[in-house]
């Protein structure tokens, strides 16, 4: 049976990766494997051990892992509802509007600070779709937009791996308790900025941001007209009010020590206090404030991705708490995934290659349940909070992602906003990613060993 257990998980991984040419929503495959793997466990009668890594009752054991798992579905959720706050009452375009350069080599720096930036706050999903609708506007030639929609990907995989909110990988290890918010921070800031900086530079050189950009097809009138309609939508308040209240969240985590999604909680209350009594337009009746309440911002959340990750996150847990026997306990029986890594180690003894490893793979396959399965694999006895391990995790499968379209959220945001051709990322693109990966990775390990001796 537990052969099954890891052909289910195999089958379903399979099903996520190929998810666009099967044309299937990967929350199904997800779901199903979430599943049927803790049902194959029940039904074989395997033994499970807790997070004491002791055996222990499957209820109790999957009662733990369904609470760990809503912790970050309910954080999510609460972000992920500010944020369209935010944007319903066009909160963004208060920093976009700003934006006033034709130069390309310009345009292009300014696109990666505010991918880097928007990112840390918000997370790279949401600040790469805000760019998108930025970009459409100021680029109106396709042909050159890819190529700062591309920048800007790599920019918000950056921004988010050094916040413990920029990312879902990092929300994950920072409420697993794997890292804490100044740890965080303190180890990966420059890491990341590297990784930015690096490939923004050198794309800054090449003959595609060289020179102006085609001038769009707007009357000149049109921007003041904008920012005129942004102020009657009250759009600055909102701005403030969403971005701080998604900044307070590690910071009542630090006053109070409570796990962050109840801070997520108190922030989206607080949010949607303001929405309710806000008045975007003069005019305001019920209809027009149905169109900026809290109900329609719930409505356009990706409740997709939320049921996917509830799928993939309990059948890596699955995996976690099946019970194998390991010759590096002396026979005893320890969960799956941490018996996998025990072998890992023994064949690749270097740590920091098999991050930088599961970098790549993060290219290939999405970085969640890569990620999930390592905080799986190694034990908070071993790898305490703020361990070089876990940090380099997080920066690694954060912006591994970047070297292929589909390695990330936001570059799947891009692909499906942009229509960007996967051969066309890979040739035009890829490099530049790797540059900055290996960059930041480089710098990480040196800095690493400056910060802690």
């Amino acid at each position: 049976m537990l052969t099954g257990v890891v052909a289910c998980f195999i089958i379903g991984y399979i099903l996520i990766v190929f998810e666009h040419p099967l044309r299937l929503d990967k929350s199904v495959p997800a779901l199903l494997m979430g599943s049927l793997i803790w049902a194959l466990i029940s039904l074989g009668h395997l033994d499970v051990v807790s997070h004491e890594h002791e055996l222990g009752n499957m209820e109790n054991v999957l009662l733990h892992h369904i609470g760990k798992t809503a912790e970050i579905l309910i954080f999510l959720i609460g972000a992920m509802t500010i944020v369209e706050l935010v944007d319903l009452h066009k909160g963004f375009a208060v920093i976009t509007n700003r934006i006033e350069t034709r130069s390309k080599r310009k345009m292009l720096w300014l696109i990666a600070i505010l991918a880097f930036f928007l990112s840390a706050t918000l997370d790279n999903l949401a600040s790469t779709i805000v760019l998108v609708s930025l970009l459409r506007r100021l680029v109106p030639d396709r042909n050159e937009r890819l190529w700062f929609v591309s920048l800007a990907v790599i920019g918000a995989n950056a921004g988010g791996a050094w916040s413990p909110i920029g990312d879902v990988t990092t929300t994950m290890l920072w409420i697993g308790k794997k890292v804490s918010t100044l740890g965080l921070i303190e180890n990966l800031v420059i890491p990341s900025i590297v990784c930015v900086v690096l490939p923004t530079f050198i794309a800054s050189m090449m003959k595609p941001f060289k020179g102006d950009i085609t001038a769009p097809e707007a009357p000149v009138g049109e921007s003041d007209k904008n920012r005129q309609q942004q102020k009657l939508l009250s759009s600055r308040t909102m701005l403030f009010t969403g971005i701080g209240g998604l900044v307070f969240v590690p910071i009542f985590k630090t006053i109070t020590h409570l796990p962050p999604y109840v801070g997520m909680m108190l922030s989206l209350g607080v949010v949607w206090l303001v929405s309710e009594y806000i008045h975007p337009e003069e005019d305001f009746s019920e209809e027009k404030r149905d169109r900026y309440s809290a109900h329609r911002a719930l409505s356009r959340i990706e409740m997709s991705s939320i049921i996917f990750f509830l799928g993939i996150l309990m059948a890596v847990a699955g995996l976690e708490s099946v019970a194998v026997s390991s010759p590096g306990h002396g026979g005893e029986k320890v969960g799956l995934l941490m018996s996998l890594a025990e072998r890992l180690q023994a064949a690749i003894p270097n740590q920091d290659i098999v991050i930088i490893i599961l970098g790549f793979l993060s290219a290939i396959i999405d970085n969640v349940p890569l990620v999930a399965a390592s905080m799986g694999m190694y034990p908070m006895d071993s790898f305490p909070i703020d361990s070089k391990l876990w940090h380099f995790i997080a920066f690694s499968a954060g912006t591994g992602g970047s070297m292929l379209i589909i390695g990330s959220a936001a570059g799947v945001a891009a692909m499906g906003m942009e229509k960007i051709d996967f051969i066309w990322y890979l040739k035009k693109i890829s490099w530049l990613a790797f540059l900055g990966f290996i960059g930041g990775s480089m710098t990480f390990l040196a800095l690493y060993q400056v910060i802690n001796g």
